[in-house]
């Protein structure tokens, strides 16, 4: 059990959400500008694209909600056949990115997601 007065590391919070959602299936931590800051991906995946690729999506969807009025960037998320990628502002300077299987409850993620996302900010 991991004492609660000792500060995660964000390898730990990625493996933590990993370890307590099974239909979780890899995770990222990535700065705003597309540099990857922690993941938790699969053999074979480039972190480096990873991170690339979510802070273009960032990009898009930071625009698209100021076009539209909607406020500052929250949370995006991509449907595909074979589930989701959850995209969340972990704090002013980083996201968080998550890959699922179609599976997947989306509240309890999401929750689970912005928990984890809270713990982003506060040690970056």
């Amino acid at each position: 059990m991991i004492d609660p007065n000792t500060p995660e590391s964000l390898d730990d919070l990625l493996k933590k959400l990993l370890g307590a959602i099974p239909e979780v299936k890899a995770a990222a931590i990535v700065s705003a500008e597309g540099l990857p800051i922690a993941s938790a991906l699969p053999q074979g995946v480039d972190e480096t694209r990873i991170a690339a690729m979510t802070a273009a999506l960032l990009s898009l969807s930071e625009r698209a909600i100021i076009e539209m009025g909607k406020g500052d960037f929250d949370q995006l998320y991509v449907k595909g056949s074979d589930g989701y990628l959850l995209i969340l502002q972990a704090g002013p300077n980083a996201v968080l990115t998550v890959s699922t299987s179609s599976e997947v409850r989306l509240g309890l993620i999401l929750l689970d997601c912005r928990r984890t996302c809270e713990k982003i900010a506060q040690l970056i």
